[in-house]
């Protein structure tokens, strides 16, 4: 694949992921206005985790850490007939084994599910409890559903096909909003249309992909569970998905623990902090992941090269750019984030009271922004000089935090303290990538560190400034727009500040002379003429 195809399919799978999150936003919506932060809405987020724990720690990490660089080595081969027979073997073995072990999972998960549910419901009625159960039992066979979708995406991704993975999640999310409105009469209640709709929809994005994959010309096969546990490409796998694992434990089980938590904090809390969670990822979605992903491949790139002067250079604008972005809509979203609530969430079941509870998350959430997002600038630098051991050490030291943090203020501040362990876990967790990167020898981890924290700093300085006159006007426009609706009442204000607010953050930074800023315009400029 040519760099221009190459930079166009990039482009294309972007807005798949941009669209997938907007519909995931959507998707929460619709959670929020028929099930608000009641009870019920805590059954179908503790259910719906529980599965998709097992898919994030071994589907998604198998597929792009272990599958796809061996089916690859495999491709290299497959000019021969014997080299695709091989291969051939190899995608069969796979299949097998994905099957097995995921099917195991999920009956295991089936008949257990009574006695790992009381441990995330906490204090929750009787009848919350045993419908937590009901909605687990019904979704756990998304692991193995969407295990099978992830192997037929390894597939097409290692050999350069990706518009049909990243357009699934869409699919996804619009099965699970439509099952939502028309299936609840007929289920019972909201949230077992919900479940009904996660299993359609990953059973679609399995098979939307089906046929794709069958054009490449790679058949989907099973064979004896023996053999394919005996080959040589799955033992391959094996080898290394293992030291991974414990890094990816200990990131998910962040989740885990702090929804066990969040549901003997209180009724509603573990929905409001997954509708808080879900404004955050937007945000981390449109643009951290994104620079995260652009960079990596150049950084390999100069890594290999040994280019160290460019590596650090490159490392130090996009820290430098995700401080642009982050710390001033950390500073806005802080104050105008009942409003963003209000606006995005509040309908029909989304009362006062889950306004108040998704805010006292949202606050907590949103201050640790910058160093969430700073964190996938950092792991790719590491990544791309062949260190996986050192960013595997600083989660765990994350992850130790914010149990530690969790435990000691969910009862206090309820889901506020939860979200409060999170941003600070975050905050450690790029504190010890900082100590890490500055024992090499080839990166110039002190001017990185010295110019970054310069740089957050005037932000921080220049956004706080930039709140004067947003706040004050601000008041004048929501009182003005009072008696329009939540839509018009809420949406225009909240817009018309955010152009002030950024209007203001610009002109600072226009006056001082920023130089990233200009980097930008003159960039622009350059394309123009």
């Amino acid at each position: 694949m040519s760099k221009k195809s190459l930079a166009a399919a990039g482009a294309r799978l972007s807005l798949l992921t941009l669209g997938s999150r907007v519909l995931g936003l959507v998707r929460e919506m619709t959670k929020a206005s028929l099930l608000g932060t009641t009870g019920l809405a805590d059954a179908f987020g503790i259910a719906f985790m529980i599965p998709n724990l097992f898919r994030r720690l071994f589907a998604e990490n198998s597929i792009s850490v272990a599958f796809i660089p061996t089916f690859k080595a495999y491709l290299e081969d497959s000019n021969t007939v014997q080299g695709r027979t091989e291969a051939q073997a190899f995608l069969s073995a796979t299949c097998t084994v994905v099957s097995f072990c995921t099917v195991l999972v999920t009956v295991i998960g089936i008949v257990c599910a009574p006695f790992i549910v009381p441990v995330f419901t906490g204090s929750h009625p009787r009848g919350i409890v045993d419908e937590t159960v009901l909605l687990t039992r019904l979704m756990f066979p998304y692991l193995a559903i969407i295990s099978f979708a992830a192997f037929l995406q390894g597939i097409l991704n290692a050999v350069k096909i990706f518009s049909p993975s990243g357009f699934t999640p869409i699919l996804f999310n619009l099965i699970i909003i439509v099952c939502s409105y028309t299936l609840g009469n007929v289920l019972g209640n909201p949230a077992r249309a919900m479940a009904a709709g996660v299993i359609l929809g990953g059973l679609v994005q399995a098979f939307f992909q089906l046929p794709f994959v069958l054009k490449t010309g790679w058949r989907v096969a099973w064979m004896p569970v023996r053999k394919a546990f005996a080959n040589r490409g799955t033992r391959r796998v094996f080898a290394l998905i293992g030291p991974t694992i414990i890094g990816m434990a200990a990131y998910q089980l962040n989740d885990v623990v702090s929804t066990a938590l969040a549901g003997r904090a209180g009724s509603g809390i573990v929905s409001s902090l997954q509708y808080s969670l879900r404004l955050q990822e937007l945000i981390l979605g449109i643009f951290a992941v994104s620079i995260g992903t652009v960079i990596l491949p150049d950084l390999s790139g100069l890594a290999k090269r040994r280019q160290w002067n460019e590596f650090s250079d490159m490392l130090l604008t996009a820290a430098k750019i995700i401080a642009l972005i982050t710390i001033p809509i950390t500073f806005f979203a802080f104050c105008a984030g009942e409003h963003i609530i209000i606006l995005v969430y509040k309908n029909n079941r989304f009362t006062d009271e889950s306004v108040r509870l998704t805010l006292e998350a949202f606050r907590f959430h949103i201050a640790g922004l910058f160093f969430i997002a700073l964190n996938r600038i950092m792991a790719p630098a590491f990544y791309a000089q062949g260190n996986t051991k050192q960013p595997t050490l600083a989660g765990i030291w994350g992850f130790a935090v914010n149990i530690l943090l969790a435990l000691c203020l969910s009862g206090s501040m309820g889901g506020g303290g939860i979200a409060l362990a999170l941003s600070a876990a975050s905050a450690v967790n790029t504190v010890v990538l900082f100590i890490y990167l500055s024992k090499s020898r080839t990166v110039r981890s002190v001017q990185i560190v010295s110019e970054l924290l310069r740089y957050a700093v005037k932000l921080a300085v220049f956004s706080a400034a930039a709140l004067v006159p947003t706040l004050f006007a601000a008041r004048r426009l929501y009182q003005a727009f009072s008696g329009y609706g939540r839509i018009i009442g809420q949406g225009v204000p909240l817009v018309l500040s955010a152009l002030l607010f950024a209007c203001c953050g610009l002109a600072l930074l226009v006056l001082t002379k920023d130089s990233l800023l200009a980097g930008v315009i003159a960039k622009c400029r350059r394309r123009q003429s």
